[in-house]
């Protein structure tokens, strides 16, 4: 990309402003994992990630570590066109559940970074990363987990686009086209 995504600006927020305000709009908290000087003065609840340089699988053990709650709800930052009502979908989808993670699925295979992931998945996932696992869907292996079909996540987007994230200048002109000034829905 070129610089730092999660500061990239849709509709004159920043996307790591718009990914916490969505999650909070579902769940009523949020907290980054993140560097906090790097967010300074976006007024967000960052925590210091327990697992630098070990990707998003360190960034999903932190999340857990942080909350008290018996789920956490975990996205990117760079996952434009999530809505609200998918979101709730997965929540709801997760409360009553069995599995210890709740996972989407496309045809490129699991969005772990669009996941619901219970409380007690926290030791497996850090077990993993103390084995020197960094590849999420390696790191969930031991994770009991329960996966969401296309035909089930399709009905709130059927242009095929909620898991499309933004890895470059043309996916991120193409989100500013789609989303202009649009609040998130």
């Amino acid at each position: 990309m070129g610089r730092d995504k999660a500061l990239l600006e849709l509709g004159g927020v920043a996307l790591i402003v718009r990914a916490a305000a969505m999650v909070e709009s579902v769940v009523g908290e949020c907290a980054i994992v993140g560097d906090a000087v790097r967010l300074e003065g976006l007024e967000l609840r960052v925590v210091a990630d327990d697992f630098p340089g070990a990707g998003p699988l360190g960034g999903i053990a932190t999340a857990l570590g942080e909350s008290s709650a018996e789920w956490s709800l975990v996205i990117a930052c760079d996952l434009p066109y999530l809505t609200r009502a998918w979101l709730d979908f997965l929540v709801k989808r997760a409360v009553g559940s069995k599995a210890d993670a709740i996972l989407p699925m496309n045809e490129r295979g699991a969005e772990p970074l669009c996941a619901m992931y219970r409380k007690r998945s926290e030791a497996r996932i850090r077990a993993a990363l103390d084995r020197g696992i960094r590849k999420v869907t390696d790191g969930l292996r031991d994770v009991p987990t329960e996966f969401v079909a296309p035909s089930e996540w399709k009905g709130f987007d059927s242009e095929g686009l909620l898991f499309k994230n933004m890895n470059s200048p043309a996916d991120y002109e193409e989100a500013k086209k789609r989303i202009g000034g649009r609040a998130n829905r």
